[in-house]
């Protein structure tokens, strides 16, 4: 049996600091591959998790994600802060 590799999935995250985190897009394979350009040519950070990615996947855009992925989110959000505080703090004036 040949085995197939799963589809690359890439979800975008808004988080304003009040509500749960927003999916604002999500995509597979050539569309999770733009979706990643975008973030990398807007210096966005971008977390490589796929078993996240896979959950995150099943949320709807524009919808909250679900209490159950507050944890793991919230550790994917303070990962991008952590790394946007130090590449904001390592640029040259």
């Amino acid at each position: 049996m040949k085995k197939t590799n799963p589809p690359r999935t890439a979800t975008a995250l808004e988080y304003d600091g009040y509500r749960a985190p927003r999916v604002t897009a999500q995509g597979e394979d050539a569309l999770a591959d733009k979706i990643l350009k975008l973030a990398d040519e807007h210096d966005i950070p971008i977390r490589r998790d796929p078993k996240l990615a896979a959950l995150l996947s099943q949320v709807d855009i524009g919808d909250e994600i679900p209490a159950l992925l507050y944890v793991a989110v919230a550790e994917a959000l303070a990962f991008a802060y952590t790394l946007q505080d130090e590449l904001n703090w390592i640029e040259p004036e």
